[in-house]
């Protein structure tokens, strides 16, 4: 999408527990939202939100292209627990290799 902007806001401290990348739309004041947690190596993918008032514009899709773009460059793997993070791994099968092991 044309202009939106992706932040990432990381939890407090040098090695964060969590954290959140942000979708700002031009022209409103609604963010999208995929919050993580980290275990790890990992970046647990726990929450897609983004409101009506911005949907259906590609935001949740360029959320989670943000985090796979900083797995790739910062070398961590993503445990997709969010549907929506799910679903497009599912879509990607280029992916498949920043997928944590599930633990046995």
């Amino acid at each position: 999408m044309e202009g939106l902007e992706i932040t990432r806001h990381p939890g407090p401290g040098e090695e964060p527990v969590h954290g959140e990348y942000r979708a700002h739309v031009p022209g409103s004041d609604h963010v999208g939202r995929l919050t993580w947690k980290a275990r790890g190596n990992a970046r647990i993918a726990d929450h897609t939100l983004v409101p009506p008032e911005i949907g259906g514009r590609g935001v949740a899709a360029a959320l989670v292209e943000a985090l796979v773009a900083d797995a790739r460059e910062q070398g961590f793997m993503i445990v997709p627990q969010c549907s929506y993070v799910d679903a497009q791994f599912r879509r990607h099968p280029e992916w498949s290799e920043l997928l944590a092991p599930t633990p046995s």
